[in-house]
């Protein structure tokens, strides 16, 4: 009698297993299904937005046409009057802005950083022909993803009560400026997991927290580009 009882059990449970990992499936598989359909853009959409993302073998930045970027969400737009297209990237607030920094300050970045920066370059050229030796994966986005990938963005900078724009200083360009930003640089979170956070948070099916590496964001973003 106790082994039925016992076995009675061991049934329940394993059949208990299998309905709450079915319903884990489902419910991921419904995720998915929301992600994409939420930032795919549909071919006769005429509201859907580019979007590039450029990326070399360590650093990786979001590239957005300033024609399609609201000056209320992102009031930093005044500072590139003639820009056409407007790069994103973040980092560091002591080594990206430093191009000499040494190993120190690399270790202290990776370790324990205090604090980072949005790097903000504004250009006229092609995209391609900006950035000739850089991997470019060009996206085009749902109206509604392009929104939350703009509030994103908007919500990285760190403005001040008083001030309806956050303070600049000097770029790694003449045409670019430094901001500060929300967030803290580690070894674990990175420009690559930035931009991956920036997609996720669009609504693109983006594992952020898989992504460390400019590789491993390669990796995230050929399986969006090869999706059926």
């Amino acid at each position: 009698m106790r082994r039925r009882v016992q076995l009675n059990l061991m049934i329940q449970s394993a059949t208990g297993r299998r309905i709450l990992l079915l319903s884990l499936a489902f419910c991921l598989l419904l995720t998915s299904s929301h992600a994409v359909g939420g930032w795919a853009c549909i071919p006769q959409d005429d509201n859907c937005r580019p979007v590039f993302i450029v990326h070399d073998s360590w650093h990786a930045a979001i590239v957005l046409r300033k024609d399609d970027l609201p000056s209320a969400a992102l009031p930093e737009l005044a500072d590139f009057p003639e820009a056409r297209f407007i790069e994103f990237s973040w980092g560091d607030k002591d080594y990206f802005p430093d191009p000499n920094s040494g190993f120190s300050t690399a270790v202290k970045a990776a370790v324990w950083s205090s604090g980072s920066v949005l790097h903000i370059v504004g250009f006229q050229e092609n995209v391609r022909a900006f950035y000739p030796r850089s991997q470019i994966v060009e996206l085009r986005l749902s109206a509604p993803a392009y929104d939350r990938l703009v509030s994103f963005l908007s919500q990285s900078f760190s403005r001040s009560p008083e001030k309806r724009r956050a303070l600049a200083s000097s770029g790694l360009y003449p045409y670019s400026r430094f901001y500060p930003s929300t967030g803290k640089f580690s070894l674990i979170n990175t420009c690559n997991t930035w931009v991956a956070e920036a997609l996720e948070t669009a609504g693109l099916p983006v594992s952020a927290g898989l992504v460390i590496t400019a590789g491993q964001l390669a990796e995230e973003l050929d399986k969006i580009v090869h999706s059926p």
